[in-house]
């Protein structure tokens, strides 16, 4: 899908609403909901063995996300459940609060780390109800970029003893400790499982280079190779090698359901700060990710609907509440179910509900089919998600973007790979903030504006928290916006404020940019480009005044933009 997809003559006038009036389109989101449920079975069972629990727990994260989430909105073709992206996370927290558990077993950190996702859960309620979800903006666009290549990577060395179908004892925990390991895990692999992994690994690269190909927009790879990684396990026998081989689902999937251990864990004071700072922790990545992944799934939304940030926090708050009371796990969009309901033609949430109901058919009707997916190929179908999240596609674009960009990204990736996620977006942004203070510094020194006239630095940093906006006025059906301080990632919530809070009486809007903004970083830049094009695109004109008087850093279209030097001057990088 592309932006062109509005124009379309075939497209309907009407935009499909979730809820009650949704139901009108309950046909197209049957059929994309029984797609999205055959790649969710195998994806939520990789998810749960790579957070360190049996596949069971996170088909139970689907299902209760799909029966809840279309209740409640936020977005419109975003499929919720268990996300790639926390599974390390989620491995971490068990790590810490006692110890992990692996596909067949649970481990001890297990019911604490229930009691984590509910608090995590009331958090986003609460984040929610101030309205704090436009505050996941202040994480640059390069940040959340080097976050997500981190967790790709922490995903690909994590599968790799599943891969090999190495079935010694795991010791390592860290990044580094499984790629220490590596040797290990290849000296002691087995042949066949081996043989199945690679051959579907193998599959999902070359199905994936097929760009062009209309059916894999429908199906794809990852259920294609799925199917064809249960034929070869058959073909290999890998159940008659043992039962480490294949998942395996228990006959009664909703009998014995754990609960949060809300009283031990209130009575371990020695893990409190473990506790709290796993809450932060996930409650950071989780509403970070939530929204980039909303964001961008609703740039492909043949409708052009806009999620609610605050009303998809709410949802998400109430789905790992009640994920948690019943043993699940962490609940947030997924990208790439999303990416699949769109493609099978879903309009609206509904498309989530039937994505649950018919994972509930298979766990009750289907177990024995199920039981035949070896643990290899879902390591495969992670490895290739991870791969999808830390390609060299990836570092290409970021340097496209802008050499600082890349750098920032890099130092993100390296910052999180050597402490953890939350650390690593901390020390992300801290970077960027000591980029956009230097850029800041170059820019005004380069603007030939009088030293009297001359923002001090020390305003200038004041003022990357600050409303940029001063003064707004309406003429003749046309809304102006003035900004007379630098647009930084930092400051990027107030923009949005006020971008919500244009009448609706006004007929176009007119943005300034007066010479005080000596500064716009990637974040803003992007922001401020995507929201011009979708007001356009809803029938309200809108333009930017002043940004062609600055000076890109790179031909990107949204990179960082300083104030054009005099003297043909260009600001150093």
């Amino acid at each position: 899908m592309n932006a062109a997809a509005h124009t379309s003559p075939t497209e309907p006038v009407e935009k499909p609403t979730n809820g009650i009036g949704g139901l009108k389109h309950l046909r197209h989101d049957i059929v994309s909901g029984i797609v999205v449920s055959l790649v969710s079975l195998p994806l939520s069972s990789g998810i749960a063995i790579a957070s360190g629990v049996p596949p069971v727990y996170g088909l139970i994260s689907a299902i209760i996300a799909g029966l809840i989430f279309p209740l409640l909105g936020g977005s419109y073709v975003t499929i919720a459940g268990p996300a790639a992206g926390l599974a390390p996370a989620v491995f971490a927290i068990m790590v810490s609060m006692g110890g992990v558990g692996d596909a067949e077993h649970l481990g001890q950190g297990y019911h604490f780390l229930l009691v984590i996702i509910f608090m995590v859960g009331c958090m986003q309620l609460l984040m929610a109800l101030f309205k704090l979800a436009r505050y996941c903006a202040i994480i640059p666009v390069s940040v959340v970029e080097g976050m997500l290549a981190s967790i790709g990577m922490l995903i690909i060395v994590k599968q790799v003893p599943s891969f090999f179908g190495f079935t010694g004892k795991v010791h390592a925990h860290e990044f580094y400790q499984y790629v220490a390991e590596i040797p290990t895990f290849a000296h002691g692999l087995t042949d066949q499982a081996f043989a199945v992994s690679f051959s579907t690994l193998a599959l999902l690269f070359w199905l994936g280079s097929l760009k062009h190909v209309k059916l894999l927009k429908v199906i794809p790879p990852q259920l294609i190779a799925v199917v064809v990684g249960v034929c070869l396990g058959m073909i290999f026998h890998l159940k008659d090698l043992g039962p480490g081989f294949l998942i395996s689902l228990p006959k009664d999937p909703f009998h014995g359901m754990h609960t949060p251990a809300f009283g031990e864990l209130l009575a371990r004071r020695d893990l409190w700060y473990a506790a709290g700072l796993a809450v932060i922790t996930l409650t950071m990545i989780d509403g970070v990710e939530s929204l980039a992944t909303a964001m961008a799934i609703d740039r492909i939304d043949p409708f052009h609907r806009k999620s609610q940030p605050n009303r998809l926090l709410f949802a998400m708050g109430i789905c790992n509440i009640a994920s948690s009371l019943i043993g699940g796990l962490t609940i947030i969009p997924g990208g790439v179910k999303s990416k699949a309901n769109i493609a099978s033609g879903g309009r609206t949430l509904w498309a989530n509900f039937t994505n649950a109901i018919c994972l509930i058919i298979y766990m009750v009707f289907a177990r024995d089919l199920i039981n035949l997916i070896p643990k290899g190929v879902l390591a495969s179908v992670l490895i290739y998600t991870g791969w999808k999240m830390c390609e060299p596609l990836v570092w290409n674009h970021m340097a496209h973007i802008g050499k600082e960009q890349l750098g920032i990204f890099t130092f993100t990736i390296v910052a999180t790979l050597m402490t953890d996620l939350l650390w690593g977006i901390i020390a992300g942004t801290i970077a960027k903030f000591a980029m956009n203070t230097y850029f800041l510094r170059r820019s005004v020194n380069a603007s030939g504006i009088p030293v009297t006239r001359r923002a001090t630095l020390f305003q200038g940093i004041y003022d990357f928290f600050a409303n940029p906006v001063w003064r707004r006025e309406m003429v003749a059906g046309n809304y102006h916006m003035y900004l007379n301080k630098p647009l930084v990632c930092f400051n990027s919530m107030h923009v949005s404020e006020e971008l919500e809070r244009i009448p609706t009486e006004a007929k176009a809007i007119t943005i300034h940019l007066e010479e005080n903004v000596a500064l716009i970083d990637h974040t803003s830049c992007e922001n401020l480009l995507s929201a011009v094009q979708e007001y356009t695109r809803s029938g309200l004109p809108a333009r930017v005044i002043g940004l062609e008087a600055m000076q890109p850093v790179s031909e990107y279209h949204s990179s960082v933009r300083m104030v054009r030097p005099i003297d043909g001057l260009a600001p150093a990088m």
